[in-house]
């Protein structure tokens, strides 16, 4: 029996835009996803999952998941979980050489499922690398990140990014282009999250904003501008002395681009009502800068501010569920002792 465990992750900057090619800078954050591996002795897959912002489901299956669990959720998301999962034990199961091998896994996280804090691709690294250190063929970490990456690619329908699954693999803040994908040094920032509780559908969200793009040359010039300000927010990081505490200046420039961010992504219509009284509330409260995290639709918002304004203003905000600190992980996946 093996535990692995990855990170959520926020995104600085430049999400929807590295769909297409342009940079991203998302930050692992100690919210973490756990995955327990126990192999089998024939091919079935048995999954318990708990705490996936859903009620928890068990299911067992032979390799093909026709059968879904009853519980009270959109079922767009339990199959979403269901699809992340079976990628997975694909992956692992080829990285093994392995193809018949079956598994109990049990998935517990604490990263809220489809709120933009990267719970799929958590809970993809964690699997890919508990079941192959399960068959005693543990794989490098930046292997686990393109297999998870393949694992989210086939579920996303080729519309995935590397970003997510590196970055839970790997920890930190990073940084994505198409496929060159590299580790980055950052201050330890000063991120709150607000929740809003709800979950945007990141395929629908994904397709609208290339629909834009395609018909529009407006629409794809503000892609591109949002990897302008990508590269503006990763020379200011490059710039910065990562072992000290993040100057005034460097947050409040940070903070800046942020807002912009949000402004070009709200166009492209990927926020919501309560995204954007989340973000607004955050700047209302002293933020340097604010914004939709992930997918966007729903989810979650990311804010930089050292203060416990940020955060108590979210809390009090409607539509706000719940609003926390989250701290840099600088562990990416990792195994976890019984």
């Amino acid at each position: 029996m093996t535990t692995s465990s990855a990170p959520g992750k926020v995104y600085l900057f430049g999400e929807h835009a590295v769909v297409y090619g342009e940079p991203a800078i998302p930050c692992a954050i100690e919210r973490r996803a756990r995955v327990t591996v126990e192999p089998r002795e024939d091919d079935h897959v048995r999954v318990e999952a708990r705490d996936l912002t859903l009620d928890g489901f068990t299911v067992e299956y032979d390799g093909s998941t026709g059968d879904r669990p009853d519980v009270a959720v959109p079922s767009s998301l339990v199959d979403a979980a269901m699809g992340y999962v079976d990628a997975a034990v694909r992956q692992a199961r080829a990285a093994a050489e392995s193809p018949k091998a079956g598994f109990n896994i049990t998935v517990e996280s604490d990263i809220p499922l489809g709120a933009g804090l990267g719970s799929s691709a958590a809970v993809v690294v964690a699997l890919i690398d508990a079941a192959t250190r399960s068959l005693d063929a543990p794989i490098e970490t930046r292997e686990v990140a393109n297999r998870a990456y393949r694992a989210e690619f086939e579920v996303q329908d080729g519309q995935a990014s590397r970003a997510d699954t590196f970055c839970s693999a790997m920890g930190g803040a990073v940084r994505v282009e198409g496929d060159d994908c590299q580790t980055i040094e950052t201050p330890r920032l000063p991120i709150v999250v607000g929740f809003d509780g709800g979950a945007g559908d990141t395929g629908t969200l994904v397709s609208g904003v290339r629909e834009l793009k395609n018909t529009y040359s407006f629409a794809a010039d503000t892609v591109s501008s949002i990897g302008d300000i990508v590269r503006r927010g990763e020379l200011l990081l490059a710039e910065s002395d990562p072992t000290a505490a993040p100057s005034e200046q460097l947050l409040t420039e940070l903070g800046e681009l942020m807002n912009f961010n949000h402004g070009l992504l709200s166009a492209l219509g990927v926020s919501s009502r309560s995204l954007d009284a989340m973000v607004w509330s955050a700047r209302d409260a002293g933020a340097y800068g604010a914004k939709l995290t992930g997918a966007g639709g729903g989810g979650c918002i990311v804010a930089l501010d050292s203060t416990p304004e940020t955060r108590t203003a979210l809390r009090f905000t409607p539509g706000c569920e719940d609003a926390f600190r989250a701290e840099l992980s600088m562990d990416g996946v990792r195994v976890e002792e019984p």
